[in-house]
């Protein structure tokens, strides 16, 4: 039994890692990007005019793209460290 706090620690490390990924990016334009070109994998059109030229919508189909648990897990994160810095990158 002496391998459970290992195997715990193993699994502890990796959920921390995970969660402090956002705020490994470097500035507010790449936590920007990483969010955006999540939406942009899954169809979505851009409305602003910074998202149309970054993704270009000429393959979007959709306003509402459907995203993986895991995408909106990160896309949640990524948000909420884009607040924690107080960013403004599209507004």
């Amino acid at each position: 039994m002496k391998t459970t706090p290992m195997i715990f620690a193993a699994g502890l490390v990796a959920g921390l890692t995970a969660l402090a990924a956002p705020a490994s990016a470097a500035s507010c334009w790449d936590l920007w990007y990483e969010r955006n070109e999540i939406f942009d994998r899954n169809g979505y059109c851009f409305s602003t005019s910074l998202g149309k030229r970054t993704f270009n919508n000429a393959d979007c189909w959709t306003r509402n793209p459907d995203l993986s648990r895991w995408e909106q897990n990160r896309v949640a994160d990524i948000k909420a460290e884009e607040r924690r810095r107080g960013c403004k990158v599209n507004n």
